[in-house]
């Protein structure tokens, strides 16, 4: 099999491209370098059935002719991060909503398999938890830009839906929960690679807001096992799936956590989001998955602890110094 990830030099798509070379396909990737990054994927350069484009989701008759050579489509491209979010609005929605729609209307024009990255984030400020597929989404005004990350995903996830009804685009949407793992760069806003590396330098842990907030993590080797099973699972078509873990933990455990694993001497501080962010930032108190349908679906359940996760992120994060 043939494969495009767009997004591929990115922290999930260096890491889809990896276990897919190792299964035997010809991968394809494209990628801005926007946020992801040459060292995520030069140990793949090496590999004949590797080819990598740097350029841009945007330039339409290049993503026809990527489009026509694979058989199967991950667009995982996208503006991600709170803190690009928040700094980058005109970014975020036109990269996320044309991205989406280049990607979708050339793979339809082929009828080639879409599999769709979407995010948690979509449930917005509902209290309904845990966050469930056919749930009510919740929102923000749009005043704040914190939201257009959220609105411009779930655009995209109409749109994916409007392709598969219409025109029997064979497309699966997977709502993925914090994913967290070597290659996450915490620049963006990512809580996780942030505080292990403040861990690991000596510095204050720094927890935005009350830190009562919790997250569910999922390790990224455990999401790409998943989008590897969900690719070639019929039943999926037309369908939006959370792909996550339901173990739910507060930002200040975790940040706990991280020290005693680390055996960090740092301290826990505490930032109000509006110094962190923006005037009147709005955050998610909680954001557990209900996973009920990936593992109905496949049978799916997480296989790396949330100790582990961190073990192997300050791993890299050590071997990896910026």
């Amino acid at each position: 099999m043939r494969v495009l990830v767009t997004g591929g030099a990115g922290f999930i798509g260096s890491h889809l491209a990896e276990a897919l070379l190792a299964r035997g396909d010809e991968v394809d990737i494209i990628d801005d370098l926007s946020t992801g990054s040459m060292a995520n994927i030069d140990h793949l350069t090496r590999n004949p059935r590797f080819h990598h484009t740097i350029d841009t989701i945007i330039n339409v008759p290049l993503m026809a002719e990527l489009v026509d050579r694979c058989d199967l489509v991950v667009h995982l491209a996208a503006a991600v991060g709170v803190r690009l979010i928040v700094e980058s609005p005109v970014r975020t929605i036109s990269t996320n909503i044309r991205g989406t729609e280049i990607a979708l209307n050339m793979a339809a024009k082929k009828h080639k398999k879409v599999i769709l990255a979407s995010t948690s984030e979509v449930y917005g400020k509902s209290n309904k938890v845990p966050f469930a597929e056919d749930d009510d989404l919740v929102l923000g005004p749009t005043i704040k830009s914190r939201w257009s990350y959220a609105c411009s995903k779930a655009i995209d996830e109409f749109l994916a839906l409007a392709y598969f009804r219409e025109g029997k685009l064979p497309v699966v949407i997977c709502r993925f929960f914090n994913i967290v793992g070597p290659r996450q760069t915490g620049r963006y806003g990512m809580v996780f690679p942030r505080l292990i590396r403040q861990a690991l330098e000596g510095k204050d842990l720094t927890v935005y807001g009350t830190g009562t907030q919790t997250r569910s993590f999922l390790f990224v080797g455990d999401l790409i096992r998943a989008l590897l099973v969900l690719a070639g699972l019929p039943a999926a078509e037309g369908q939006v799936i959370n792909v996550g873990s339901d173990r739910e933990i507060s930002i200040e455990r975790l940040a706990g956590t991280i020290i005693g694993i680390t055996k960090s001497g740092s301290a826990i501080t505490h930032v109000p989001y509006e110094k962190a962010y923006e005037e009147g930032f709005e955050d998610m108190g909680r954001r557990a998955a209900d996973v009920g349908k990936l593992h109905r679906l496949t049978g799916f359940t997480p296989a790396v602890m949330l100790e582990e996760m961190i073990e192997k992120t300050a791993a890299y994060i050590r071997e990896n110094k910026e």
